[in-house]
């Protein structure tokens, strides 16, 4: 006895009510982040709107924003497309790609004031990342220590017109993390800037008084000039003698003259 089965025919229908569902539900997406990418590139500086709304092409700006070459993100999804039904290749490019992405959010998070714990957010929902670094007051600012990939094959070397360069004027700051003297492990916050260089001719001012209770090193002692006796004094000159004048006693009152020869 045969028996109706009409499981067939309520997959063709499950299929047909949810599929117009599924495509509009990722048309909305779409748009909603196109519109939140919008907002992000008119404060990177990014001429013309209408770069957010172009498929794919967003996304490689997105990137080249982030400080990586876009063209390795197109070469991974054409890997994807090309190889994605090798069972295991296909989707470890696929997540090659985005982890590519998940690296030029975290450079434009740091350009727009964000620490590194942002990208858990955008690993689950990428589009609330996007909504909040595009309608929060953030300003963009490239003055941020180079990406630890500037000076290989994932550089972003391209120049395109109506992206601004994302390298700051004077060149990159230096990165406290790699400065002599820092403690192991330390991250600089998001946005760090280095103090600029000291003008020519600059001197150090003194350091600061010893703590209380801290032994006082003794001054250095002074260089004294060697000391030389005194002359002796001048033996005293007897005075010169003088003979008085030789004068004649007067004469006694009454007594004759004595002549004159």
């Amino acid at each position: 006895m045969d028996t109706y089965d009409d499981s067939g025919y309520g997959s063709v229908w499950a299929f047909l009510i949810l599929a117009p569902l599924f495509f509009l539900f990722a048309v909305a997406a779409y748009i909603i982040g196109s519109w939140f990418l919008m907002k992000i590139f008119e404060k990177a500086g990014v001429q013309g709107k209408w770069r957010a709304w172009v498929p794919f092409y967003n996304t490689l700006i997105f990137v080249k924003l982030g400080d990586l070459n876009p063209w390795w993100l197109l070469i991974l999804w054409g890997g994807t497309v090309v190889l994605g039904w090798v069972p295991v290749l296909g989707w470890l490019i696929g997540l090659a790609a985005f982890l590519y992405t998940l690296a030029a959010a975290w450079r434009i998070g740091l350009k727009l004031q964000k620490e590194a714990v942002w990208l858990i957010l955008y690993f689950f929902l990428a589009i609330v990342w996007l909504g909040i670094n595009a309608f929060d007051r953030s300003r963009w600012n490239t003055a941020i220590p180079a990406a630890p990939w500037a000076g290989n094959f994932l550089a972003d070397n391209t120049v395109w017109s109506g992206i601004p360069s994302q390298v700051p004027a004077g060149g990159y700051p230096a990165n406290p993390a790699t400065a002599p003297g820092a403690p192991a492990g330390y991250q600089p916050p998001a946005g760090y800037t280095a103090p600029p260089a000291p003008p020519a001719g600059y001197t150090a001012p003194p350091a600061p008084p010893a703590a209380p209770g801290a032994p006082v090193p003794p001054p250095p002692a002074a260089a004294q000039p060697p000391v030389t006796p005194p002359a002796p004094p001048a033996a005293p000159q007897p005075p010169a003698a003088t003979e008085p004048p030789a004068t004649e006693p007067p004469a006694a009152p009454g007594a004759p003259e004595a002549p004159k020869e």
